[in-house]
């Protein structure tokens, strides 16, 4: 009798899964995909194959109360869910891995079949520095939601750099270096991004070998769902970075010292092998052959020669052969080689990297052979300054944000405007668009945007329409008073013509007279600081639910309160130089409570909780004192990003995050505040000989949050965003 229940429930368990096509590789990926994501009721979801169809294409259609998925691939199918839960189902599914998407009781039929296309074959995401400002403690947990995420915005290129350092720990330590110098060659985790782009060595390291052992594991979990979803990561090969103990093994090696990047010690530069030498070929092979052997390879390779480096020759010919060189030793190592690079280098490097030298470089190997990331093309196109890259193929690029800082910007008309041109003009070799940005920050609707670009929609056409079914899928219900504050923003927050900088958090910045005129002293902000109220009174006045409504409702309170610093300071410098004392007061007071209010709204919501980030560090510990070791990490990219912080890296990467906000940004203030006050009092006047003073003095207090492990923090957030942010507004 057991046989038979057994056999019974075999029968049915392979007739549903027949019904899903799970004998089909990218039909069973897009199921999984759906069960992860919506639970019991992915039952109600099948997916097809499209056969005979050229091209990334999906089509939606209902059977009775099942939507039927047909794609051409996984990916495909995954960009196809995607557009129903948004245009059908009205929800988002955040790139946020702990916001929870809260689908209707009954799903709604797709009333006539619709069919999409893309409109480029690629579509890329990430950035090296992302690995350092979000993603450096990261788990698999994080990584799979991430992942769908990516493949339900149709990402179909991905860098992934995770785990490489176990990589080069096996081809460094087979080549004769110790143990020792392999893992203190290596930078810290948050740090390892300007590592890998032969930036910095030795900063905050050594690596403890549970973290390359714990990577490495990551890293295969990471490639291989990626595969699975159609996604081709790119991984990472030699540029000629070297340990500089290598010396000593091959003593007549050409290997060169770097200078100091950005200000960092002299033990900090980098070594650099001449890629002509036959040394640099050899270490190629080892590394993608050991690569492969463990991850795979899908033939695309991340390379950048000279980002932010100068290189040893600006003689056109030069830069020729060293590209062709490195190509070389790419195709000895995997015939099938494709060389990926940032053209960031064109655009730091403007001055220097001419017209007649960027074409040498890039023209000589095969054009078939790479791809180019137009990285920054909200702010400039390279491709409109290099007649198209001379015919390499590239990926339009929206970069969006630098260090992880939370304010809002962006211009969803620029990049309509932009992208639509560059389909026209940009030549044939414009072979798709993508995101580079720094860190996932606090506009994840536009970069939502970029990549809904890539498909033949109807939406993307008219930014105002597409606007307006994001307010509603984000609010959670059609809502006339969501669409007027999402309407409002758009024409007024998310516009190109107005500098990012009225929104800069000068509240996170070190306290400082006069460096500030660009960021505050406009009516521009005033205008800007309305807009936001306005915006805000609209949202709050919405009947919105839900995880994205609650982070809208922080977010541009975060925003309008910041906005709110920025000109009291403004009132505030003033005061000082009329030497109003009681003015001076009253405009610190209210400073020291913006800060006081914004720390408790941020504190609703996971995303901005300083405590979550240290926890997530710690948790790759495997004793006290590795949990120390990535705390010290975690603090240190967030502040002064180096050592003693006299230096342009100092809050590069600031972020208006709960207890951030009140163990350092405020501390920071109140002593400036009180200097101010205490030379002003003795009639002194604030001159810059006492801010030198001041400014060591806080330098030892930024160095010693950091180092020391001030403060404590909660590591999840405290109370319900909307009530907060209600509550703390009507005082401003």
């Amino acid at each position: 009798m057991l046989r038979k229940v057994i056999l019974l429930i075999s029968v049915i368990l392979l007739a549903s899964c027949s019904s899903k096509n799970m004998s089909d590789p990218d039909c069973k990926a897009s199921y999984e995909l759906a069960e992860r994501v919506l639970g019991n009721q992915a039952k109600h979801f099948t997916f097809e194959k499209l056969e005979g169809v050229e091209g990334d294409v999906f089509e939606l259609s209902s059977d009775g109360s099942d939507i039927i998925i047909k794609g051409t691939n996984a990916n495909s199918m995954a960009v196809g869910l995607n557009h129903y839960l948004r245009y059908y189902c009205n929800v988002v599914y955040s790139w946020f891995h702990y916001d929870k998407m809260e689908l209707p009781d009954r799903l709604p039929k797709v009333e006539a079949p619709v069919r999409h296309q893309a409109r480029v074959k690629d579509r890329f995401f990430l950035n090296y520095c992302t690995y350092g400002y979000t993603m450096p403690w990261w788990k698999w947990e994080e990584w799979e939601h991430f992942i769908d995420w990516m493949a339900m915005n149709g990402v179909n290129m991905a860098l992934a750099i995770t785990g490489q350092e176990s990589i080069w720990y096996q081809v460094w330590t087979e080549m004769g270096l110790t143990d020792e110098e392999v893992r203190a060659y290596f930078c810290g985790p948050a740090h390892l991004p300007w590592h890998r782009m032969i930036n910095l060595d030795r900063w905050n390291g050594p690596l403890p070998k549970a973290w390359l052992d714990g990577q490495e594991a990551l890293q295969k979990q990471i490639v291989a769902r990626e595969r699975e979803l159609g996604i081709r990561p790119i991984l990472p090969a030699f540029s000629g970075h070297v340990p500089a103990e290598l010396t000593r093994i091959y003593p007549d090696a050409p290997i060169k010292e770097l200078k100091p990047w950005e200000h960092f010690p002299e033990d900090c530069a980098c070594s650099l092998l001449d890629p002509m030498s036959d040394l640099f070929a050899e270490i190629q092979k080892k590394f993608i052959t050991k690569q492969t052997e463990i991850y795979g390879t899908d033939h695309i390779y991340g390379i950048d020669l000279f980002n932010e480096v100068t290189p040893p020759s600006w003689e056109p010919e030069y830069l020729g052969r060293v590209s062709r060189q490195v190509y070389e030793s790419l195709k000895a190592a995997d015939e099938e080689a494709v060389w990926l690079q940032m053209a960031w280098l064109f655009f730091y490097g403007k001055a220097n990297w001419t017209p007649e030298r960027i074409e040498a470089y890039l023209t000589s190997f095969p054009k078939e052979n790479q791809i180019l990331l137009d990285y920054h093309c909200e702010n400039t196109e390279v491709w409109q300054q290099t007649d198209s890259f001379y015919g390499v193929p590239y990926i339009w690029n929206y970069l969006g944000n630098f260090g992880g800082n939370s304010h809002l910007t962006g211009s969803f008309r620029v990049i309509d405007e932009r992208f639509e041109n560059s389909l026209v003009n940009g030549g044939s070799n414009l072979c798709g668009i993508g995101c580079t940005l720094e860190a996932m920050d606090c506009n994840p609707y536009i970069f939502e945007y970029v990549l809904e670009k890539a498909w033949d929609l109807d939406l993307h056409r008219n930014v105002d329409a597409w606007v307006k079914a994001m307010a509603d899928r984000r609010t959670g219900a059609v809502d006339e008073n969501a669409r007027q504050a999402w309407q409002h923003l758009l024409n007024t927050i998310y516009v190109d013509e107005r500098p990012t900088g009225l929104r800069q958090q000068m509240l996170n910045f070190r306290p400082v007279f006069n460096d500030w005129a660009w960021t505050y002293n406009s009516q521009a902000l005033d205008e800007d600081t309305e807009n936001l109220r306005k915006a805000l009174d609209l949202l709050l006045a919405a009947e919105g639910s839900g995880a994205a409504y609650s982070f809208d409702v922080t977010n541009i309170a975060r925003q309008y309160l910041t906005n709110r610093f920025n000109i009291a300071f403004r009132e505030y410098e003033v005061a000082v130089k009329e030497g109003k004392l009681d003015v001076m007061k009253e405009k610190a007071d209210f400073m020291l409570k913006v800060l006081d209010d914004l720390d408790r709204i941020v504190g609703t919501q996971e995303y901005f909780l300083m405590g979550k980030w240290i926890a997530d560090a710690r948790s790759w510990g495997t004793t006290p004192e590795e949990e120390d070791f990535y705390e010290r990490e975690a603090r240190n990219i967030v502040t002064t990003w180096a050592g003693k912080a006299h230096q342009s890296l100092n809050d590069y990467a600031r972020r208006s995050c709960n207890g951030l906000i009140s163990s350092y940004y405020k501390p920071r203030w109140e002593k400036f505040f009180k200097d101010v006050a205490d030379r002003m009092e003795g009639g002194k006047g604030f001159h810059i000989e006492q801010y030198e003073i001041y400014k060591d003095e806080i330098t030892d207090f930024e160095m010693d949050w950091w180092q020391n492990k001030v403060g404590s923090f909660t590591a999840e957030p405290i109370g319900e965003s909307k009530a907060v942010v209600q509550e703390i507004i009507v005082n401003y």
